[in-house]
């Protein structure tokens, strides 16, 4: 059974309580979103994602503009103050002279909050130059991208990690050694990234699977919907990435915004951002939203979207452009 600490009803406020506005933005709790629970893990359904929170611009490229440090740290203690209590990252995520997983360190370590749910991701690699390497496939590769997530998180376990996968081989020899390592105390929970549902199946039967990230959004992947539907009713998270950026993926949102998403947005005096990040939560108790930023009043947004209520024609509108597109 699909878990949920709060009701749809219960976990969205009118329209009204959200504005394109920093100030009234900033007065929106990640609480009006409503909850989850991963494995044992309860999380706020809008949480951060700390991507884009190393550089400037486009991430995960050798050349990126590293981010202030100052900033960066700010925008972090400022989502622990907004409620939210799940934070994305990953070793892979950093920029010349900045790494996601030292800055959420840095800021927020020493000790963490005690509802605070860090979610890593292992799989990719780069090097330190910051080009990609190959994939980490074998127990002794994912063991080293654990250890690493540890040391910099500085943690004794990791709450969740995901095991990001690139196309359809089996999963079962990875998925088996990062399980080896939950039976060792060093994970809490697993998830899967970047997967089918072939792969979801065959992850099943070797550990228990708390989450799947994949990307998914307005416009992007709509074949996805029993996908999505499957993980709620086995009581598995669904977690969007590039809600909002879509075919910008790591770029960001650059392509113009479309006719629907604008009008939606005007309807509520939100921004189109604030659109497709109420659009994901609507799709069902267990999706959970994880933008990123590295601008404080963008992170107040992002938060404030998960009060907003779209109404069912909204919901008629976005959807149909949903399957109209594909990113």
């Amino acid at each position: 059974m699909p878990r949920m600490t709060t009701s749809p009803s219960s976990a969205v406020v009118p329209p009204a309580a959200v504005s394109s506005t920093a100030d009234a933005s900033a007065r929106v709790p990640a609480a009006a979103s409503g909850s989850w629970v991963l494995g044992d893990l309860t999380v706020r359904r809008v949480g951060f994602g700390a991507m884009r929170l190393p550089q400037v611009g486009a991430a995960l490229v050798a050349d990126a503009v590293p981010r202030d440090r100052g900033e960066a740290i700010a925008v972090l203690r400022k989502a622990v103050e907004l409620g939210v209590n799940h934070i994305d990252t990953a070793a892979f995520y950093f920029s010349p002279l900045r790494s996601a997983n030292e800055l959420i360190s840095s800021a927020l370590g020493g000790p963490y909050p005690d509802d605070l749910v860090i979610a890593t991701k292992v799989g990719p690699a780069r090097d330190a130059t910051g080009a990609w390497s190959e994939h980490a496939r074998t127990p002794a590769g994912l063991r080293g991208q654990v250890e690493e997530n540890l040391r910099q998180l500085g943690r004794d376990h990791l709450d969740v990690v995901n095991l990001r996968i690139l196309g359809t081989d089996s999963v079962a020899e990875r998925f088996g050694a990062l399980a080896e390592l939950r039976e060792a105390g060093l994970i809490q929970h697993l998830g899967l990234s970047n997967i089918t549902p072939e792969q979801l199946a065959e992850a099943r039967t070797i550990a228990p699977v708390v989450c799947v990230q994949n990307m998914y959004g307005i416009g992007v992947r709509p074949e996805y919907a029993e996908f999505v539907r499957f993980c709620g009713e086995q009581g598995i998270a669904f977690v969007p990435f590039y809600a909002i950026a879509a075919a910008g993926r790591e770029g960001g949102a650059t392509a113009a915004e479309s006719p629907e998403v604008r009008a939606v947005a005007e309807a509520h005096g939100a921004s189109p951002a604030q659109v497709r990040i109420a659009w994901t939560l609507h799709q069902g108790p267990h999706l959970l939203a994880i933008p990123g930023t590295g601008d404080p009043e963008h992170l107040a947004a992002n938060v404030a979207a998960g009060a907003l209520r779209l109404t069912d024609e909204d919901l008629a509108l976005l959807d149909g452009l949903h399957h109209a597109t594909a990113a």
